[in-house]
């Protein structure tokens, strides 16, 4: 099953994520399918903390892939902004 969910690259105390597909049994920072987008808590304004290609998102969504809690928030916001 492919999941979308955040990958954690930086280092300590200075996490940045990337919002990967990837197959659900594999670990968090291990391999993926394709980075979908990418998203750094530390930033102040939406367009600063996150960035999604919402199209390669909806494919993957599409090909029955299930959405992290996290991402699904991102997403939401992302789609709120663009409108």
């Amino acid at each position: 099953m492919v999941k979308i969910r955040l990958r954690k690259t930086g280092c300590n105390r200075v996490a940045t994520f990337r919002v990967v597909a990837c197959d659900s049994r594999s670990p968090r920072d291990g391999k993926f399918l394709e980075i979908l987008g990418w998203y750094d808590p530390r930033k102040e304004t939406l367009e600063q903390k996150c960035g999604l290609n919402l199209e390669r998102v909806a494919y993957w969504k599409s090909q029955g892939a299930q959405v992290s809690e996290t991402v699904a928030s991102l997403i939401k916001q992302v789609q709120k902004a663009q409108a």
